[in-house]
């Protein structure tokens, strides 16, 4: 069964992504997303808390950090559960995405 996605903001730039990040959620996360931090210099997000993550969800992730870039902005992802970084690494996208200081991935 799918768990709805959620985008949560924990204020100073610090989000929280749970639930499952599949085609069905991805373009409205990605409005979420660019709306929550898209002024921010930098967003980082806590991935913990996510689910199952297809190729959507990866692509999600890919666009946000895409844009803050171009804007001279940054996206910092920490605790990367385990099937994203293996998406990402089979999509040869790993240098893409940016983990933070603090976390895991």
């Amino acid at each position: 069964m799918t768990q709805p996605a959620a985008l949560e903001k924990l204020g100073d730039g610090q989000f929280v992504l749970s639930g499952d990040l599949v085609f069905d959620s991805a373009p409205r996360l990605l409005a979420e997303g660019d709306a929550a931090f898209g002024a921010l210099p930098r967003a980082d997000i806590d991935l913990a808390r996510v689910g199952r993550i297809d190729s959507a969800g990866l692509a999600l992730l890919l666009e946000w950090s895409m844009v803050a870039r171009e804007a001279g902005r940054a996206v910092g992802y920490r605790n990367m559960p385990a099937g994203l970084v293996a998406l990402a690494g089979i999509s040869d996208v790993s240098g893409l995405l940016s983990a933070t200081a603090s976390g895991g991935g």
